[in-house]
C-alpha cells in the first residue's frame, strides 16, 4: 500500500499546478511490489484491491466454430444470471467479443471476418497460496471452455454478415443511419464494416456493441441481428474534406482518431443507463497530433430506461487520461488510452487505462503503465448539447505544443484501484513484466477486457471478482481466417487475470442484484 501511494505521489509531483489538476505523469515504469491490500477513499466510499488470486489461459492455436482463429477478448461478459459459488469456487458462463479478425493495416491487409460473441464455460478456483513455478501450468486457477454452439455471428440491418475488411469513404443510409460499408468489387462488399470493441447485455438478452469504424453504438437482438444504432454526434463522426469517412486507414480532420472509437461501454446494474467511453482524444483535441496530445477523451451517457436507441446523450464529461514515456526515459510522448469500463451506477465506473507494450507488441520497450481506475462523474461539467458536442469545437486546444482542456470544464475524477504492473502478484502465478525479454510469461500488451461479478462470500458480502482479459490480435503461428491458412510470427495466448476487490455497500448491493 505504501509503495504505491508513493509512486502516486512522486508521479503527481512532476506535473506543474494548473486551474484543474493534469493527467497523471509516469516518467518510469509504474511498479508495485505490495503482497497486501491497496485501499482508496475515493467517490463517497472506500475500494480495496486484494490483489490478484488467478490467472487461467487458452492457447492462441485454438480455432472457433467457424474454424478461423480463435480471437480473444476484446470485451468480455459473465452472465449475472449463471454466475454461482461451487464446492471448490465458481461457475459461469462467459461471453467474449472478438474484433476484426486477424488484419495488417500498414500492408492493408484485412479479411472478412464476421463479427461474433463467442461463449464458454468459466470456472474459478482463487489461489492465495506459495509462488507457483515459472511455468504456463500455474496459470490454471481460471479455467474456460469454448461452446462453439452458443457462439452468435452478427449481421446488419438487412440480414448480411458484418465485414471486418475497412470501408474506405464508402457510406450507404439505411434506415436513417448513415453506415460504412466496403463498395462493389472490394472486400465485404455491401456488408456493415465492423470493429467491435466494446460489450454489453440488457436483460432481455440484446447487446450493444461498440465500434471502431463508426465510433457508434450498435444494438443486436439476442440471435446477433442488427436492430438500430445510436449514431456517433458531430464531434465523434470521423470527417474528411467536408464528408463522413469511416476509414482506418486515413486519419480524419475531425472526430475520432483511426482505430480509436468506443472502446468502452456499459450498463449500469439497474439497466437504465449506458455509459460509453471515446479511447483517447478526438482529433480536434490533438492539435499537435502527437501521441502525447491525446489524453483528454470524453464520456458519454445515455438514458436508455424507455428507448434502447436514443440519438443524443443526456450527457458528456470530459475525462483526463494518464500519459507515460514510451521508453521510460523520463520524456512524455505516449498516452495510457483506455480499453475498458464496467459500470457501478449511474456516475462511478472502473475504466482499464495501458501502455501499448508487453507480450505481443514486437517491441522492447518496458510495461509503463497498465491499471484500473474508479472514476467519477460528479461534480464534472455536463458539455451535452454545447458547441463542444453539436460541433468540433476543442475541449482541449493546443497550447505550447500540447493540448490542455479548457480551463472552464471540469473533468470526471479518478483514482487507481488496481495496478496490474504488480510484480509480486504476477510472480506468484509465475508471471514477469521483462517485455525487452518476453515470453510467455511476460505480461501481454493488449488489456481490453472486464468483467464483475459478486464473490457471493456472507462473510465478506462487499466483495467481488474483476475478471480483466487480454487481445492477443489473434496472433499465432499456426492461424487460420476464411480458410486461409497465416503465421503472425509470434504466439500470443488469450489469457484471464482475476482480483479480489471490495466495494462499498451500496455498488456491491447493486451489483448483486443485477
Amino acid at each position: 500500500m505504501r509503495l504505491l501511494r508513493t509512486a502516486l505521489l512522486i508521479a503527481a509531483a512532476t506535473l506543474p499546478i494548473a486551474a484543474h489538476a493534469e493527467p497523471l505523469a509516469y516518467k518510469a515504469p509504474f511498479v508495485s511490489t505490495n503482497a497486501g491490500d491497496d485501499k482508496i477513499d475515493f467517490a463517497g466510499g472506500t475500494f480495496i484491491n486484494h490483489g490478484l488470486v488467478g490467472v487461467g489461459r487458452l492457447s492462441a492455436d485454438l480455432k472457433d466454430a467457424k474454424g478461423d482463429s480463435l480471437g480473444s477478448f476484446s470485451s468480455m461478459a459473465i452472465d449475472p444470471r449463471s454466475w454461482t459459488k461451487t464446492a471448490t469456487g465458481y461457475s459461469g458462463r462467459l461471453y467474449s467479443l472478438p474484433d476484426r479478425g486477424y488484419n495488417d493495416p500498414d500492408k492493408n491487409l484485412f479479411f472478412d471476418y464476421q463479427g461474433r460473441v463467442l461463449a464458454f464455460d468459466l470456472s474459478f478456483t482463487p489461489y492465495s497460496g506459495p509462488d507457483l513455478p515459472a511455468a504456463t501450468s500455474s496459470q490454471s486457477q481460471v479455467v474456460l471452455k469454448p461452446l462453439d454452439d452458443k457462439a452468435v455471428f452478427l449481421t446488419g440491418l438487412d440480414g448480411k454478415p458484418t465485414t471486418g475488411a475497412d470501408p474506405g469513404s464508402n457510406t450507404v443510409t439505411m434506415d436513417g443511419y448513415t453506415l460504412p460499408i466496403p463498395p462493389a468489387g472490394t472486400l465485404g462488399a455491401g456488408s456493415l464494416s465492423f470493429d467491435a470493441e466494446a460489450l454489453t447485455y440488457r436483460a432481455d438478452g440484446s447487446f450493444y456493441v461498440g465500434d471502431e469504424y463508426a465510433a457508434a453504438l450498435y444494438l443486436f437482438g439476442p440471435d446477433g441481428k442488427l436492430k438500430g444504432m445510436i449514431p456517433p454526434g458531430p464531434a465523434l463522426t470521423p470527417m474528411k474534406g467536408g464528408k463522413i469517412n469511416y476509414t482506418s486507414l486515413d486519419a480524419p480532420d475531425t472526430g475520432r482518431r483511426n482505430n480509436q472509437g468506443l472502446e468502452a461501454a456499459s450498463i449500469t446494474p439497474d439497466g437504465k443507463t449506458l455509459l460509453a467511453v471515446l479511447q483517447s482524444a478526438t482529433l480536434q483535441d490533438s492539435g499537435a497530433k502527437g501521441q502525447q496530445n491525446r489524453a483528454v477523451t470524453r464520456i458519454y451517457v445515455y438514458d436508455i430506461s424507455a428507448d434502447p436507441l436514443p440519438r443524443t446523450p443526456k450527457a458528456v464529461y470530459a475525462i483526463e487520461l494518464p500519459v507515460y514515456s514510451k521508453k521510460g526515459d523520463g520524456k512524455i510522448d505516449a498516452t495510457a488510452a483506455q480499453s475498458e469500463m464496467v459500470a457501478l451506477d449511474d456516475h462511478r465506473f472502473l475504466l482499464l487505462a495501458r501502455d501499448s507494450t508487453g507480450h505481443g507488441c514486437s517491441c522492447k520497450a518496458p510495461e509503463m503503465v497498465k491499471a484500473v481506475l474508479v472514476v467519477d462523474t460528479a461534480g464534472a461539467t455536463n458539455l451535452a448539447g454545447t458547441e463542444y458536442e453539436t460541433g468540433v469545437k476543442p475541449i482541449a486546444p493546443e497550447k505550447d505544443g500540447k493540448d490542455v482542456l479548457d480551463a472552464s470544464i471540469t473533468p470526471a475524477k479518478s483514482q487507481m484501484l488496481v495496478n496490474m504492473l504488480n510484480t509480486t502478484q504476477l510472480g506468484k502465478f509465475g508471471m514477469n513484466i521483462d517485455n525487452p525479454k518476453a515470453n510467455d510469461l511476460t505480461l501481454g500488451e493488449k488489456w481490453e477486457a472486464m468483467t464483475l461479478v459478486p464473490a457471493l462470500d456472507p462473510a465478506a458480502p462487499n466483495d467481488a471478482f474483476l475478471f480483466i482479459g487480454n487481445d492477443n490480435d489473434f496472433l499465432t503461428t499456426k492461424g487460420m481466417m476464411k480458410g486461409s491458412a497465416y503465421d503472425a510470427g509470434l504466439t500470443n495466448d488469450t489469457m484471464v487475470l482475476a482480483y479480489r476487490l471490495t466495494l462499498p455497500e451500496d455498488l456491491a448491493k447493486a451489483l448483486a442484484a443485477k
